[in-house]
């Protein structure tokens, strides 16, 4: 015996001296189950533990853990509990089953229209708990529509992760208080917000085909040489620089020039007609605040679908395109710049180029080089935001400064290769420097 506990542990020894039996402890008016280390409890049971510690001291809370409760119409679990009512707050998981859930399969049938479904519960399970103010909050979705871990729907089995401040007077346990919060109103949630049948069933499948097409479309463009394609009647421009959500007021719905305009097939909306951007080199140019940056912003985030209502719905591009800049200041780590940068002062090799501070135009060059590093095929870039030096070098500045003693070569000279050796393309923004037209295999205006 003590051979067997010394080698595989206590535990070991009597799990196969007695199994894994279950035992059960009766308490008054709920049962217990123990199965190893799950315990199951009652709705009943967890109001009697509330009512138990009710004023007693903050930390007591955590006697919750360790239980998964069973309500009619689904189960708690407390992940952590906050041992302080001004800590992080408690962590929580409700799971319906899908024999409570009721979501018709043709919802989750799909990878994509399990994650649109997930995306649509959490909104609707927001915008409920804000609106009745709740105790309860979960993650605020944007605009964007995403795969999370706030909701997961899993062959029908619904999962919500919750949190939570746990109520209390000063460190008093305010134990009636909290048997309403997660009794009463997370039953309420529940219903509300977890359960097929309170939703609106074609306001459901609409959020999810939506998803389904502007997906379908991005898998497209590509074999159509496009990079990005932007629909007719899109709302472009937004409400505010502090706020994603679309301008009702006096915005122009996007249309495209007839030279760029393309139209493509999607599995539930049908035929849609928009402008496509092709690969290669393409310029973005016109007067001031003609919409060039706000173009180009609605692009840097067309490698994710929107909700329905967003504008920007039908908005998509190459899913590997990224936003280009200056970023003074940002720290670079053993990066190769020395295809834009050579013979810098004092010797330092930029084939492994360091700094704790780069310039404008180092880290831009920094910036390219890691994005063509881990695969993208698609650059942004506003003049805007970019290094004057890194991106043009006119005649006048050649003839002052010579080549010898200029370490920087522009990107307006790499731009072309990097499309033709490495097929990646680039839309730049352009208003002020005409020394790009001469590479661009298009422009629009």
């Amino acid at each position: 015996i003590e051979a067997v506990m010394a080698a595989r542990g206590r535990g070991a020894y009597y799990k196969q001296k007695y199994g894994n039996k279950v035992r059960v402890f009766q308490n008054q008016d709920h049962v217990e189950e123990r199965n190893g280390n799950v315990r199951s409890d009652t709705e009943q049971g967890l109001r009697q533990k509330l009512s138990q510690i009710d004023g007693r001291q903050y930390p007591c809370y955590k006697d919750l853990k360790g239980c998964e409760y069973q309500f009619k119409n689904f189960s708690l679990v407390f992940d952590t509990i906050q041992g302080d009512p001004h800590a992080q707050p408690s962590r929580c998981r409700i799971t319906v089953r899908e024999s409570k859930a009721h979501f018709p399969p043709e919802t989750y049938q799909t990878r994509i229209r399990r994650i649109a479904l997930e995306d649509y519960i959490l909104r609707c399970t927001w915008a409920h708990l804000s609106r009745i103010k709740s105790s309860f909050y979960v993650y605020q979705p944007s605009q964007h529509i995403l795969e999370r871990s706030a909701v997961i729907v899993a062959n029908g089995d619904v999962q919500l992760r919750l949190s939570l401040d746990l109520p209390a007077q000063g460190r008093t346990i305010l134990g009636q208080r909290a048997a309403h919060l997660l009794c009463d109103e997370l039953s309420s949630v529940v219903d509300q917000c977890l359960l097929h049948d309170s939703y609106d069933a074609s306001d459901t499948m609409k959020h999810i085909t939506s998803f389904e097409d502007q997906e379908h479309l991005r898998s497209q463009i590509g074999d159509a040489g496009l990079v990005a394609f932007v629909r007719n009647g899109a709302i472009l421009p937004r409400l505010s620089g502090a706020s994603d959500r679309p301008m009702r007021l006096n915005a122009t719905p996007f249309q495209s020039p007839p030279a760029f305009q393309v139209e493509f097939n999607l599995p539930n909306s049908g035929k849609i007609v928009g402008m496509g951007i092709p690969k290669g080199i393409t310029l973005i140019v016109g007067g001031g605040f003609h919409g060039k940056s706000t173009l180009l912003e609605s692009l840097q985030v067309g490698i994710y679908s929107h909700i329905p209502g967003d504008g920007r719905e039908f908005v998509v591009t190459d899913p590997t395109a990224v936003k280009i800049r200056a970023e003074d200041g940002r720290s670079i780590q053993d990066v190769n710049i020395s295809s834009f940068i050579n013979n810098l002062p004092n010797n330092i090799d930029t084939c492994h180029f360091t700094t704790r501070d780069a310039s404008g135009s180092t880290s831009q060059s920094a910036n390219i080089v890691e994005m063509i590093e881990v695969g993208s095929k698609l650059l942004l870039i506003d003049e805007d935001t970019s290094a004057t030096n890194f991106m043009i070098r006119d005649e006048r500045m050649q003839k002052l400064v010579s080549q010898e003693k200029e370490p920087i070569t522009p990107f307006v000279h790499k731009v072309k290769s990097l499309y033709r050796d490495h097929g990646v393309s680039t839309i730049l923004v352009i208003g002020g420097s005409g020394d790009y037209f001469e590479v661009a295999d298009t422009v629009g205006t």
